[in-house]
């Protein structure tokens, strides 16, 4: 859909010159660049009805009402902020005597670029606003990385976001795809990414935020988005920093018996890993973003059901746009992790063998295998079945090249391969293609391949073209 990408300042004046919106701008930590926008636009006074900037902590602990002062830039403190700003605007000036004014609070909690630039530029930026007058408010909240070397450049980044956001929630809150891509609007990627939008609220409870994450990857916005095993959409860093981490990349089109399997046996293996502890370890399904797409086209039912199903194995999911597994471990190292074992098949694991695929590094498969092997990771090898001789099919028995073969001894002997030796036997010639086959031919046996829980969603639902007939 086209669409005319207005300038920031257009978009603030535009806002400015509207009667009917009136709300405050509570920023901490980047300094006033939204409210900035708006009054260097001009006709600030038709639209800013207050602008607060609580630098102190003492001071935004009083005003916000934090007697556990916590972390400064979090979602929970954007909350205290949206929630006490609304508040106080409303009750002082009574929408009885506004009766056609749409009120909302802007609020942002930041941190930038320090003076001697060691540390991550990134935020939390919400708006809390009437669609209709006396309405009852929504809300979208977003989590930010700032990514220019320059804490003024971040600055001028974020006021661009937060005009962007508050000329969204007003202008295409009913259409969320170009609400997104709005918030881009006059950005580029190498400045700013958006890895986490949620939205609620009356006039937005048609949304479904594990949509708006896919479409952040499918928008190039952000690497990946992840939703808990409720399938709530977290901040990624949130969720993932210091954790252990078992990934498990795949399709999941369906989860069948040997993918669960996979999961079970691995994370059995990580447990008797030393100082494993349970509540810091986190078990991930990660599907590429090319395995959401069918003919070039995204599929939303088919991922939600994706997604559904394994949510209600308890797993949580991530969506990412690597292609490559050392660009998946790349991504994970991002966050600090205490230990990370990814999980892998046999055909895959032949694949990330293949030089094919390491064409444009410069160092080729060292330079690949130096990025994956990271000091914390391990691969977790699943084997396949040898239909020859009827036995398990292991990375032992894999015929590299001769070139690669000290290689593939060195990472053995360092541990950094492991093979899992207690895979079901019974399962190992389940073929989730051919399953999915079967589900949709309506053939008999398909419910055997699956885990119960699938089996029964599946029929229950009639997804991946089930029909029962």
């Amino acid at each position: 859909m086209d669409r005319q990408i207005l300038s920031t300042k257009n978009k603030a004046l535009t806002l400015n010159l509207n009667p009917k919106i009136y709300g405050t701008l509570a920023e901490i930590g980047g300094g006033q660049e939204v409210a900035r926008a708006f009054f260097q636009a001009g006709g600030a006074s038709g639209t800013v009805a207050k602008s607060i900037s609580a630098y102190d902590k003492t001071f935004s602990d009083y005003i916000y009402n934090n007697k556990k002062s916590g972390r400064y830039v979090s979602e929970n403190r954007l909350e205290k902020m949206l929630g006490i700003e609304y508040k106080e605007l409303i009750n002082t000036l009574q929408p009885d005597s506004l009766p056609d004014t749409c009120f909302f609070v802007f609020a942002d909690t930041v941190v930038t670029l320090n003076y001697e630039k060691n540390n991550e530029g990134n935020g939390w930026l919400g708006v809390r606003f009437q669609i209709h007058p006396r309405s009852e408010p929504n809300e979208v909240i977003m989590h930010v990385s700032l990514l220019e070397n320059d804490t003024l450049l971040q600055q001028y980044t974020l006021g661009s976001l937060g005009v962007n956001l508050i000329y969204a929630c007003y202008h295409f809150h009913d259409r969320p795809n170009i609400f997104l891509q709005s918030l881009m609007d006059n950005l580029d990627t190498d400045r700013v990414e958006i890895n986490m939008v949620k939205m609620s609220g009356k006039d937005l409870n048609y949304v479904d935020n594990r949509l708006l994450g896919v479409q952040l990857v499918k928008n190039g916005v952000t690497s990946a988005t992840i939703f808990d095993s409720k399938g709530n959409v977290q901040q990624p860093s949130d969720m993932l920093y210091k954790k252990n981490l078992l990934a498990f990349r795949g399709s999941f089109r369906p989860i069948t018996n040997v993918g669960y399997d996979m999961l079970q046996k691995c994370y059995g293996i990580f447990k008797k890993d030393e100082n494993f502890k349970q509540e810091n370890t986190l078990a991930l399904c990660e599907i590429t973003l090319n395995n959401l797409m069918h003919e070039g086209v995204f599929d939303e039912s088919d991922f939600l059901e994706r997604v559904n199903l394994l949510n209600g194995l308890g797993q949580n999911v991530m969506i990412s746009n690597f292609r490559e597994y050392y660009k998946l471990v790349g991504y994970f190292s991002n966050f600090k992790l205490g230990k990370l074992r990814v999980v892998i098949g046999i055909p895959t694991f032949i694949n990330v063998w293949d030089k094919k695929y390491y064409t444009n590094l410069r160092g080729g498969i060292l330079e690949a295998f130096g990025k994956l092997f990271t000091e914390n990771m391990k691969l977790y090898v699943y084997p396949s079945l040898n239909k020859t001789n009827g036995k398990l099919f292991t990375s032992k028995d894999i015929k590299l090249p001769a070139d690669l073969n000290f290689l593939y001894k060195y990472l053995i002997e360092n541990k950094k391969i492991i093979d899992v030796k207690s895979a079901e036997m019974k399962w190992l010639d389940i073929d989730s293609e051919i399953t999915l086959e079967m589900i949709q031919n309506n053939a008999r046996g398909w419910q055997e391949m699956v885990p119960e829980y699938v089996a029964s969603y599946i029929m229950e639902n009639k997804i991946f073209g089930y029909t029962g007939n």
